[in-house]
């Protein structure tokens, strides 16, 4: 099941829905029960007092089942041993709970939808697809406080994505020289411009002067140009310090922060949102551990849509033909999650990150599978190795969005465009 549940979430009401794909060496049935008893009221024997009214009050419901292809092996070690030998069934299950179970509470959430059910010897492969809340989530938590809109007043960029780029080296900079790579990015026209999420407050480059450095720049720019580079500066750290470090960059005239989510956590990140006055650009850092395994963990489907509730406003989301090892189906479907409205009265739309890799050549694709140019499309090497420098690396990405949007082939919009055709013979 996919993002088409979302409109119709806020009228379940009083329950909440999972979706999984579930591999067993036992029946899809029972493996199924297991999980909802696992999750709710049950556990591996009847107890005293799970009596049939608290079962009616509190148990979790498998509410379909759809059967997959099976699988000849365990995709998990650790299963029970198959009732049929060298069988292992497979389904698209969907799990509902009731809402007074836990109160509209995502830290609760995640312990009951992503809890201890991957452990259970029942289950030899499960893959968290999806997930649909009922309105109160909406009204528990802020969500996106500047999404697509708020990101393009600041940034002062209309009718294209944000050209982007990460500052590289990615470690190892001074604070002057992190400057002195945005003074010629600013220079170039660059709309944002991020700290990489390795570079955080370390003694080589300590977080306030290189905010001061950086900003003293982008000012200086902003007066001549009367356009404010948006700059994500890493803040991640211990929530006392992002929440100075964020004071800082306000202070200073800044207009983004960013974070890494799995190294700060979704309480870390639901108070630090909180405190934001600026958009929160998160960063996705470890997702690999996390999904890379196609019967293990989470869909980006359902995992984006906790940041979302939290208060992100932009999520990286990888990139077409890119340097990991996720498809460019993947990285399409994880932007379009980005785009699909979680609640008909609250949307909580937040604006696509494609990195890793990203160059001129990129942009036709994924305009035409995105359907959208609300995205930052951050080229890090595709900017700063271009022939003629950054500049040139910058024109290259906007006239290769002009083409794409225009639906002109890039070799034919490059034919009087340098800047383009040095991008296509270089980055092949």
């Amino acid at each position: 099941m996919t993002a088409q549940g979302d409109a119709g979430s806020h009228r379940m009401g009083d329950r909440f829905e999972a979706d999984y794909l579930l591999e067993s060496p036992i029946s899809i049935e029972a493996a199924a029960e297991a999980i909802a008893g696992e999750q709710s009221s049950g556990t591996f024997l009847p107890v005293p007092g799970e009596t049939p009214e608290l079962k009616a009050r509190s148990a979790a419901r498998v509410e379909a089942i759809r059967e997959c292809d099976p699988a000849a092996a365990p995709a998990l070690p650790g299963a029970a041993t198959p009732s049929t030998p060298g069988t292992f069934r497979r389904a698209v299950v969907t799990i509902s709970w009731p809402l007074a179970n836990i109160g509209p509470s995502l830290p609760n959430l995640l312990a009951t939808v992503a809890g201890n059910l991957f452990e259970l010897k029942q289950v030899s492969g499960l893959r968290l697809l999806d997930i649909r809340l009922p309105r109160a989530f909406a009204d528990a938590y802020a969500g996106p406080r500047f999404g697509i809109e708020g990101t393009r007043r600041l940034a002062g960029v209309n009718g294209r994505p944000l050209i982007g780029t990460i500052i590289k080296p990615s470690i190892g900079l001074t604070p002057e020289a992190t400057a002195e790579a945005v003074d010629t990015l600013a220079g170039a026209g660059i709309d944002f411009i991020k700290d990489d999420e390795l570079q955080s407050d370390g003694p080589g480059c300590p977080f306030e002067a290189r905010a001061r450095a950086v900003m003293d720049v982008i000012e200086r720019h902003a007066q001549r140009s009367g356009m404010k580079v948006m700059f994500a500066f890493n803040l991640t750290g211990d929530l006392d310090e992002m929440r100075r470090r964020h004071d800082l960059v306000r202070d200073l005239g800044g207009t983004c922060v960013m974070a890494s989510l799995n190294s700060v956590g979704l309480v870390g990140m639901i108070e630090f949102a909180r405190h934001s006055e600026l958009p929160v650009h998160a960063h996705r850092n470890g997702w690999g551990y996390l999904s890379r395994h196609p019967l293990l963990g989470w869909s980006y489907t359902a995992w984006q849509k906790i940041w979302r509730l939290v208060g992100c406003d932009h999520m990286h989301v990888n990139g077409l033909a890119n340097k990991f090892s996720e498809d460019d189906d993947s990285v399409i479907a994880a932007a379009r999650a980005c785009l699909t409205p979680m609640f008909d009265d609250k949307p909580c739309v937040i604006m696509p990150v494609f990195s890793s890799g990203q160059t001129a050549r990129q942009a036709p694709e994924t305009f035409a599978r995105l359907g959208s140019a609300d995205l930052i499309h951050a080229a890090g090497g595709g900017i700063m190795a271009h022939p003629a420098g950054p500049a040139g690396g910058v024109t290259s990405m906007r006239e290769a969005w002009e083409a794409a949007m225009a639906g002109t082939p890039l070799a034919a919009y490059a034919e009087t465009r340098p800047a383009l055709r040095q991008a296509l013979e270089t980055f092949r």
